[in-house]
């Protein structure tokens, strides 16, 4: 994704304590640009299921607060729940992602750092990130079985950010809309 202007984009983001990503990159983490310090609300569109009470009648926002050429960093606060973070990383493949859990102290949770590295080619809108085999160990030794068939997929299209988690029997997915930024929610628990 080309930006008209890169260099308003780089004085907003320096402005709002973000670094800014190379903007000769045409790749899925440069696209986040635009998008440094910023907050959207978001829905879930996946059909309700017990698994997903905790988000019910609750603000979802995700606010991307770091963008780097190598790393794009975004809370997603549920309500009042600040702990969980999404990274997204350049590795010498391609890009990965990782959920950063913390609890309200900012000490680790017990299930955190899962994720996986992606099989899209790093410029494709929407990345897909089967778990790694530390998420599959992660998880079983939690016994947390059927996770360790999770696939993840991140979108970042015009104006539409979505966040989605898909194994057998589960399919979780929540859409952002770019084109309204919200208020800035508080820092994400361990981000201070």
């Amino acid at each position: 994704m080309k930006f008209a202007s890169f260099a308003a984009v780089a004085a907003f983001a320096m402005l709002a304590g973000c670094t800014t990503i190379d903007s000769s990159r045409s790749d899925f983490l440069s696209g986040f640009g635009s998008l440094c310090g910023q907050a959207y609300e978001g829905r879930i569109v996946s059909p309700p299921v017990a698994a997903d009470e905790a988000f019910a009648g609750k603000p979802l926002v995700m606010h991307v607060v770091t963008c780097t050429a190598d790393t794009v960093r975004i809370p997603f606060h549920v309500g009042d729940d600040h702990s969980r973070t999404w990274v997204l990383t350049r590795t010498a493949t391609g890009l990965r992602l990782k959920h950063d859990h913390r609890h309200r102290d900012g000490s680790e949770d017990r299930v955190t750092q899962y994720g996986g590295d992606a099989t899209t080619p790093v410029d494709a809108e929407r990345q897909i990130f089967p778990a790694d085999d530390f998420t599959k160990d992660l998880l079983r030794r939690e016994g947390n079985i059927a996770g360790v068939d999770n696939v993840w997929a991140v979108e970042h299209r015009p104006g539409q950010f979505a966040y989605e988690l898909r194994r057998p029997g589960r399919f979780f997915r929540v859409e952002f809309d770019l084109s309204r930024p919200v208020a800035t929610p508080p820092a994400a628990w361990g981000s201070e």
